[in-house]
């Protein structure tokens, strides 16, 4: 809906844009005839003859440059298709230079047409002729009137094309800014997930549990935590990341659930290592595996499981994770909650309509979250921007 209101908006714009020209040129051209003519009536040479003869030269002024007003939209027009900035642009110009040149030439004998048959007017060239504006080259005026136009048209080009440019930079601003702000939450929420009072005083109370018994577990456990800290504060803040070290973030959070389950929680890990360079965005499988154990291992009395996947089918990758918990509540109608809906606001803001995420209860029970999004390392992205330069 939001897109078929943006399209719509798009169309009125460009409609009243379109208008809004039209009245311009008209104006512009209506403006020009005024001034020639009101010279004319100024000039000594016109007093004394007759107000029909006046009237009719008033008119054959108003109609050469109304004329003009009605090629004004077709010069535009090769403006725009006849950019100087693009490829072969000496033939482009000579193409110009031989349309203007008819266009000039067409002019002359339709303004002389006008003077001699539709307003009757006496030819001050001696014998009528048409073509004799053309052969002592009068229609150089007509020829520097084109081009005028035509660099008008170039002007309003570039005028149009510098707006389009700023609006979609200022568009591509706006989305890195929102997408900045979904790293940012999606940080705070990983910080807030380690400073979770539930979270700390279990990993607490097992690290407790093995000082005397298993001091070397003991120091793992204290070294994992503080490495999740220390990367949830000190992480570069990049949209994306290679899937290797978003499952080294992952595992280190899992070792630590793992030992608050006291053996109840397995984790098993189908990873394709020729997809271990691939980028991911940052931070994304944690608030999903979050949601698998608060939502569905920690709701069980017997051993937990999570299953992580991860391959490459062509140009997408493919991202799973699947818990064996209750599964979805209220008959399958299951509210996203902040996490997941961060996390697919993330994926839309950088992958558009490349992307899907579906979450789905299979027959066997547990949720399964499945992640499609396009296949692209950080070399890949160097020798794109190298293409590009």
């Amino acid at each position: 809906m939001a897109a078929l209101h943006e399209a719509k908006s798009a169309g009125t714009g460009f409609l009243r844009r379109r208008w809004v020209e039209v009245l311009v040129i008209w104006l512009f051209w209506t403006f020009l005839a005024v001034l020639v003519a009101t010279g004319r009536l100024l000039d000594p040479r016109w007093a004394g003859q007759e107000a029909s003869l006046v009237r009719r030269q008033v008119l054959h002024i108003f109609s050469e440059f109304y004329t003009w007003a009605l090629l004004t939209p077709g010069i535009f027009w090769l403006s725009r298709r006849m950019a100087f900035d693009r490829p072969r642009w000496v033939g482009r110009l000579l193409l110009l230079l031989g349309i203007g040149l008819a266009v000039a030439l067409l002019m002359e004998v339709w303004v002389d047409f006008l003077y001699l048959y539709v307003y009757q007017l006496p030819w001050r060239r001696g014998r009528a002729d048409l073509l004799e504006g053309i052969r002592h080259f009068w229609f150089i005026n007509d020829l520097v009137t084109f081009f005028a136009v035509l660099a008008a048209g170039f002007a309003r080009d570039y005028f149009v094309r510098y707006q389009q440019r700023q609006q979609e930079a200022a568009q591509l601003r706006a989305q890195a800014a929102d997408l900045q702000a979904r790293l940012t939450e999606a940080r705070l929420q990983a910080l807030r997930m380690q400073l979770n009072p539930h979270f700390l005083f279990n990993t607490l109370h097992a690290i407790s549990a093995l000082v005397e018994r298993d001091p070397k577990g003991v120091r793992h456990m204290i070294a994992r935590l503080s490495e999740l800290l220390r990367y949830t504060l000190d992480e570069s803040g990049a949209q994306e990341v290679p899937l290797s070290q978003e499952l080294r973030f992952l595992q280190g959070y899992l070792d630590i659930q793992q030992i608050r389950f006291q053996g109840r929680l397995e984790v098993k890990q189908e990873i394709d290592p020729d997809v271990l360079d691939a980028l991911v965005p940052n931070l994304i499988l944690q608030p999903i595996v979050e949601n698998a154990i608060k939502h569905g291992i920690s709701r069980l009395e017997t051993t937990g499981r999570i299953t992580l996947r991860a391959w490459r089918e062509g140009d997408q990758l493919w991202l799973y994770v699947r818990d064996n918990g209750p599964g979805l509540s209220g008959n399958g109608q299951w509210q996203e909650g902040l996490g997941l809906r961060n996390t697919r606001a993330r994926l839309e803001g950088l992958y558009g309509d490349a992307y899907r995420m579906e979450l789905r209860q299979p027959p066997e029970g547990g949720v399964e979250v499945c992640i499609s999004l396009p296949y692209h390392t950080a070399a890949d992205l160097h020798v794109s921007a190298h293409a590009d330069t």
